[in-house]
């Protein structure tokens, strides 16, 4: 045989990388909020596992060195991109009400709403955690490794610690009545033995370490499902939440035995020569993330300048017409019967774009009639809290891809944990009133509910289904107009990731146009104080405008026309972006 031809059975044997023009096949890339997270989901990819199982390994280490924005006491919203066949597969893994709840769940007895801050903390609040049987289920799905290693470098760094972060520091230092859980004190606060204070933040810096959280992870790499939702681990969920003296709640352990998360549609539409594909609810993200798109298709953003005032005062008001829709239709559809198809009708949202006044604020927007919906039947509420969240984006060397978003509602949730982890309080996300002038509210609360979540984990497909962009975003309700700037970025202005990302803000819930400011000495100063220039001109538009921080945590990746990969982590936060085989 002539070298030639060996050389070509050898690489139809083998499938050797090094034989493909194709570089997608040699790379794999991840964004996430904290670098330990990266790093261990990187050599997940090394390894050759997939995208998912890089997602799971990031999300237990994220539960460990960002608790306080996700964790497997919480929640979470997956897409899935399958490069085979250009297939998108969602999993929701959002928590639920426990089936004993109703819509009273959050009145007083005067039947009279509670004090947020008063209903978000203790058992009261806390959902049915999902993220372990979402990840569960992608992993049956679309895993290539053993469910069990991938617990292991998570495992591996609670019990021998890391460098507390500055954020995280803040975080602690700002989570009141967290220390009054005994166990997340002896994790997160250092007492009088060490300070002359008791219930100090642990410091930046400090070594810290998990070992309950390490024994709930070897229970749930070594019993799946059952390590987590039945067993002790369930048994300490439920103490901690029936148990709580501030805010006791009703999840029962047939609660969590009797959670499943659920593969649902993605909710797609056209936006320029792309596809944009994200969540449906029980998120109103990726519905409303799309209504702001289509409502902004008929102008031609790529002529403007991105942090210009006609594309600020443009943006404000599609975000007023989309959280208008949103407000009154949006809720787990399971419940509710959502308009998907109706509200991102093209021909409806031509309609409601031309509502938009070029030259003057609409002031607040009243929702639409879109087809399949009946008008004047439910009534309109906001829900815009959330603020406990994360995001990661994930592409392997086989072209498939995970956008993530995860989240346990506030920061550190419902300030309680079992099992080393904190438990969210999601269910603070539901309408606390059930009824508005005589009609239901769509996200009233309801047993075995999901509440409307705001998380907006999105796709971009080009024109033949390859795979174009990751990314999606925390920030609570925020998030919808984040991650849809962030897309008209990357499709529109064809930014690099890392520009899309860090782009200024111009954020409208149908309400006040909120303008990107940042503190003095912030590494973004110098560039977000700019923005606040557009303070005035947006008022003579008719604008009430608000200046202020808004700390988004967008992560994404980009597939350039030549198979290379391009990738972004919010500067704001602490995220980083690892190529398989070096940092980027």
């Amino acid at each position: 045989m002539s070298l030639l031809a060996r050389c070509f059975a050898l690489c139809l044997l083998f499938a050797v990388a090094a034989c493909s023009d194709d570089p997608r096949q040699h790379k794999g890339m991840v964004a996430t909020a904290n670098t330990h997270a990266s790093d261990a989901a990187a050599a997940i990819l090394a390894k050759g596992g997939s995208a998912t199982d890089a997602a799971i390994t990031a999300q237990l280490v994220l539960t460990l060195t960002e608790p306080q924005s996700s964790g497997i006491g919480g929640g979470l919203f997956m897409l899935h991109y399958q490069g085979a066949d250009a297939s998108i597969t969602t999993f929701d893994g959002r928590e639920k009400a426990p089936l004993s709840a109703d819509e009273t769940l959050f009145l007083k007895p005067d039947g009279k709403p509670m004090a947020w801050p008063d209903a978000a903390l203790g058992g009261k609040p806390v959902g049915t955690p999902g993220v372990i049987s979402a990840l569960w289920k992608a992993h049956q799905k679309f895993g290539k490794l053993e469910w069990a290693g991938l617990f292991e470098p998570a495992i591996e760094l609670a019990e021998q610690g890391f460098a507390v972060s500055p954020r995280l520091h803040a975080a602690i230092t700002n989570a009141s009545h967290l220390d009054s859980d005994d166990a997340a004190a002896a994790v997160y606060f250092l007492g009088d033995g060490d300070y002359d204070e008791p219930n100090v933040a642990v410091p930046v810096g400090h070594i810290l370490k998990n070992q309950p959280y390490a024994d709930t992870l070897k229970l749930i790499a070594a019993n799946g499902l059952d390590g987590f939702y039945k067993g002790s681990v369930a048994q300490a969920i439920v103490n901690a939440v029936r148990s709580n003296e501030v805010n006791p709640g009703l999840m029962t352990l047939a609660d969590l035995a009797a959670y499943e998360a659920i593969e649902r549609q993605p909710v797609c539409a056209p936006y320029r020569a792309y596809k944009v594909c994200g969540m449906g609810p029980p998120t109103s993200g990726g519905l409303t993330s799309l209504m702001i798109l289509g409502l902004l298709e008929p102008y031609q953003l790529a002529k403007l300048e991105p942090d210009g005032l006609v594309t600020a005062h443009l943006f404000a008001q599609a975000s007023r017409l989309a959280f208008a829709d949103r407000n009154r239709y949006m809720a787990d559809a399971d419940f509710v019967d959502v308009p998907v198809a109706g509200l991102l009708d093209r021909q409806y949202l031509r309609s409601r774009s031309r509502l938009i006044n070029p030259v003057r604020d609409m002031g607040s927007a009243a929702p639409g009639l879109p087809p399949g919906s009946v008008e004047d039947t439910l009534a309109a509420d906001a829900g815009l809290v959330e603020h406990g969240t994360s995001h990661l984006a994930i592409v392997d060397r086989d072209g498939n891809a995970v956008s993530m978003t995860m989240s346990v509602e506030r920061a550190f949730g419902a300030r309680i944990t079992a099992g080393g982890f904190v438990l969210n309080n999601q269910l603070t996300d539901f309408s606390f009133v059930p009824s508005k002038a005589g009609k239901p509210v769509a996200n009233r609360v309801q047993a075995g509910k999901r509440p409307r979540s705001s998380m907006s984990p999105s796709l971009v497909l080009n024109g033949d289904g390859s795979l174009f962009a990751v990314v999606g975003s925390p920030g609570g309700s925020r998030i919808i107009g984040y991650t849809a700037r962030a897309l008209i970025g990357l499709i529109d202005w064809q930014m690099p990731v890392q520009d899309a990302v860090s782009q200024l803000h111009v954020i409208n819930r149908n309400g006040r146009t909120e303008l990107e400011d940042t503190a003095p000495g912030s590494d973004l100063a110098g560039t977000l104080n700019q923005f606040a220039r557009l303070a005035a001109p947006l008022a003579d538009l008719g604008h009430t405008v608000e200046v202020k921080p808004l700390t988004s945590g967008l992560h994404g990746i980009r597939i350039l026309e030549d198979g290379q990969m391009d990738g972004g982590a919010d500067p704001r936060r602490e995220g980083t972006v690892v190529e398989v085989g070096g940092k980027k």
